[in-house]
């Protein structure tokens, strides 16, 4: 089984790498070759019993897309993209990076399947950014996208054509909308949603967090470790049971900025909590505000998806996985 990761640099591209190599097979087929491709050339996990290829590739230029699928992998992770302030701030960048990249790619795989037949298995990672404001109490699958930030509008948008190309069969395409990921490892990132992960992981090792937005705020949230187990749910997962609808609502836990607080002050104690400093920022603010708060992801959980139900759970998987299990 020939695996392609394209964003494979990124924290979610590595963690993912990571559970392949550490797996070697998935579901019941062994992986014999692994492609990593990114922006710039993906670190290779040492030991690795597994042929890899590296690519520095960006997938929004001419000639990329095509040159990935040539060799006709038969699982396609999409990973690759700006993050949402970014996108917000570089309207251009945005767009092609967010847009044109993926439609580039779908096409490349339409125009492989012509020559011969070939029909690949496609997650594609989207997110709650999809939907706006008014929200009801509990966002279901039916709820209809209609974003307010241009992140938003660009996933939704490549929502919409994986489902065509699904439809038509150019391949076998599922689109998971990621909860926010936290806590997200390493450095701050240009990220309107990293301060959700900022103000716990920052203390958790004794440095000072930002908190830009109220306690009140409340958002969708999975670990790290949860995002690594939806997409090899979803690379295995049996698509006639998902339908026509291929872009599911993920599992994750509805929690408000002082809960997050509080499971850091349960967990870490009173001086790691001490260490956020409240600063607020208009800008984040008012794209925070435009954001879902709690899911209806009954549908994905009775497909198989699973994420944590309490911001302990979620704090706790941070320090086993990122920090050896010291605070």
């Amino acid at each position: 089984m020939h695996i392609l990761i394209i964003g494979a640099a990124g924290m979610i591209g590595r963690k993912l790498t990571h559970r392949i190599l550490a797996d070697r097979r998935v579901s019941d087929r062994e992986i014999t070759r692994l492609t990593l491709a990114d922006v710039v050339d993906p670190a290779v996990p040492p030991g690795a019993a597994t042929a890899i290829e590296t690519r520095a590739a960006d997938l929004s230029l001419p000639g990329v897309a095509e040159s990935l699928v040539a060799a006709r992998p038969d699982l396609i992770f999409h990973l690759a993209g700006i993050v949402s302030g970014e996108a917000e701030a570089n309207f251009a960048k945005g767009y092609r990076v967010n847009l044109d990249g993926t439609h580039l790619l779908f096409e490349a795989i339409r125009a492989e399947a012509a020559r011969a037949p070939y029909r690949p298995r496609l997650v594609f990672t989207s997110s709650i950014a999809v939907f706006g404001a008014p929200f009801p109490a509990r966002i279901g699958d039916e709820f209809f996208t209609t974003p307010l930030t241009s992140y938003g509008t660009q996933k939704a948008i490549g929502e919409l054509l994986l489902a065509d190309y699904s439809r038509r069969g150019f391949f076998d395409g599922l689109g998971i909308r990621l909860p926010t990921i936290c806590i997200r490892p390493g450095k701050p990132n240009a990220a309107a949603s990293g301060f959700f992960s900022n103000i716990l992981r920052e203390p958790l090792i004794g440095r000072e967090a930002v908190l830009p937005v109220s306690e009140s705020v409340r958002h969708w949230f999975a670990s790290p470790r949860a995002a690594i187990g939806f997409l090899i749910h979803a690379a295995t997962l049996d698509l006639g049971r998902v339908g026509p609808r291929r872009n599911l609502n993920l599992p994750g836990l509805s929690a408000t900025v002082g809960e997050e607080i509080e499971a850091l002050r349960r967990v870490a104690g009173d001086k790691a909590a001490s260490l956020i400093r409240r600063e607020a920022d208009p800008v984040i603010e008012r794209i925070v505000s435009g954001w879902a708060t709690d899911f209806d992801a009954r549908r994905a959980l009775a497909l198989g998806f699973r994420a944590e139900t309490s911001f302990d759970e979620i704090i706790r998987a941070h320090i086993e996985d990122e920090l050896g299990e010291n605070i």
